[in-house]
Order: C-alpha cells, then structure tokens, then sequence
C-alpha cells in the first residue's frame, strides 16, 4: 500500500519533529508529577529553573555554533578559566573583576572562529584545541587548584544568589540572556545571516554574506556566554575551579540537540534549547528519584543525544553520513 503511514514518516514531519521536544518536557513533568506529588509547586519549579540556569546560558552558546552547522567543544573550559578569574581577582577588582571573566571568554571565543575561518580547520578540532589552550590556561593560573570565593568577595557575589519577588536571580539572568539571544536570531542581520549559513553555505556566499565574519561572531558569542556560565556557577558555588564546568559539556549539546535544534544547522532556536535544558533537568531528576548512579548520567546523556540526533537530522540535506 503505497500511502502506508510508517513510523518513520511521522518522526521525519516536519511539525512532528518541532512538537516532539515540547511533549516530552510534558511527559516527563507528568511523570515526576505522578511519582512524587506536590513536585510541581511554585517553590520547585524555581528551584528547577534555578538549577537548570547555568545549562541553560552554556547551552543558549552553543546553539550559535550549531545553528551554524558547527560545534564548539571549548565551552567547558571557558566557563571554567571564567570561574578562576572571578575568584582570583574579586578580592583585588570587587566587581571590575566579572568584566575581565567575560571578556576572557569572549577572546577565546573569537580565538576559536578565526582559527576555524582563516585556517580552515573544522571547528570540532578548532573549539577542542581551544578548550585544550584554556584549560591549560586554567591549570597554570590556579595552580591545579578550586579557588574558594572568601567572605570579602562574596559580597560582590551576593546578589547572583539573591531573589527578587521570590524569583532566584539566575532564572531572571538567564532569562534576559535567553530572550536577547532570541530577539538577536530573530530580529537582526547577524540572526539571519547565521541560519542561512547554517542552510547552506554555498548559498549564503553566493548571496553575498560575510560567512568568515558570521561565524566568528557566533563563536565569540558562545564564548562569551560560556564564561557568565562559569561566572554564574562559581557564584552559586563561591568558589572557581579548572575543571569546575567539565560535567557540563555533553548537558549542554544534549540540550540544544534534544531541544530540536538540527545537527546540520540553519533549523532551530534559543526557544527549541530552553525546552531542550529543561528537559536535561528533569531528566537528572527523574535519575535521582529512581536510583540511578551518578556516574551513569553520561551515560543516560550519550544515549538520549544519540536518539535525538536520529530523531532531528534533516537526511534529505546530507548525501553520505561520514
């Protein structure tokens, strides 16, 4: 029968596949829900977004990168060198120090999208040796060592920790970075221009855009991003370590990934990462109700990345997978 309606025609819809993220946050809400009840309380679900804040800005990076059909594999570490600065320096610049973790960030980041433009080296490669360079960086400026925030720094930390009207101040954070991060893909040159390299890079040179310079503002913006995560983190923690954001590398593609946002690039969003992260949330919780080793996570992550990936890849635009 040739108009049999196959699983895989339904997962390959495009409407399908843009509502599959969006229902399994729903799901998985209903379950948790069903196995503890009272979990979805106001009080909790602030909780969940204030713990899902930190994946949610490294996250929001990265889909830069990926929009563009390329990865950024440094953010960890960036993120990492960023919570070492701010506890380094906050004692000695009070609050002049969060500036300097930013735009250390944001010079590795722009560090990584020359390399991959002007050296033509793919930006797996390019991002992993970064990440390399940084977490180097990282190692020698703190001596191998976490960096405790003392009482006199954490005083300019304070407010990240705080709340206004009952609302965490890293939700309103990553809220006002998720929405200019939205408005700036969906508004701007610079937004259109990246998903039309993502869609086809041929075209988009043909059409007359700057791809070199495209790409190497999403890379800085991803690094930048990257590095208020460290900063939000090592705040939440007060204290700034090398390998202080390591476990969140995989979190973070899964969460884009698994949000909706095509591997290949030109399809997706920062709206598509949040449901994406806050999905990975659930999932870390859902782990912690039913058991589950927490070393097994990265596990749990490579296996949904995988599914998802399946799930989102548009094949019609790739001719050979390698």
């Amino acid at each position: 029968m040739n108009e049999a309606f196959s699983i895989r025609q339904v997962f390959e819809g495009k409407w399908t596949q843009g509502a599959i993220p969006l229902i399994l946050l729903v799901g998985l809400l209903l379950i948790i829900e069903i196995a503890a009840p009272g979990f979805l309380t106001g009080e909790t679900v602030a909780l969940l977004f204030a713990n899902t804040a930190v994946l949610f800005i490294l996250a929001t990076g990265v889909t830069f990168a990926i929009l563009l059909g390329g990865i950024d594999l440094s953010i960890q570490a960036v993120a990492s060198l960023a919570s070492v600065i701010l506890a380094q320096l906050l004692p000695s610049l009070g609050l002049a120090a969060f500036p300097v973790a930013i735009l250390s960030g944001l010079a590795f980041g722009v560090l990584s999208g020359v390399v991959h433009v002007k050296l033509r080296v793919p930006s797996f490669v390019a991002t992993l040796a970064t990440g390399g360079v940084v977490t180097g960086l990282a190692l020698w400026v703190s001596n191998g060592r976490a960096i405790t925030i003392e009482e006199g720094g954490r005083e300019n930390t304070a407010w990240i920790n705080a709340t206004i009207i009952g609302i965490p101040v890293v939700v309103l954070i990553s809220a006002v970075i998720g929405i200019a991060a939205f408005l700036a893909l969906r508004y701007t040159r610079f937004g259109r221009q990246a998903i039309a390299v993502g869609a086809g890079e041929p075209a988009a040179w043909a059409a007359g855009i700057n791809v070199d310079r495209t790409k190497i503002i999403a890379f800085a913006a991803s690094g930048m991003l990257a590095a208020i995560a460290g900063i939000v983190l090592a705040a939440r923690l007060s204290s700034g370590s090398p390998v202080l954001a390591n476990q969140l590398l995989l979190p973070a593609i899964a969460a884009v990934i698994v949000g909706g946002t095509a591997i290949t690039g030109g399809l997706g969003g920062v709206a598509r990462t949040a449901v994406g992260a806050l999905i990975i949330s659930i999932v870390r919780i859902g782990m912690t109700f039913v058991g589950v080793n927490i070393f097994l996570e990265n596990m749990v992550f490579g296996a949904v990345l995988i599914a998802a990936v399946a799930i989102t890849i548009d094949r019609s635009k790739i001719a050979v997978i390698k």
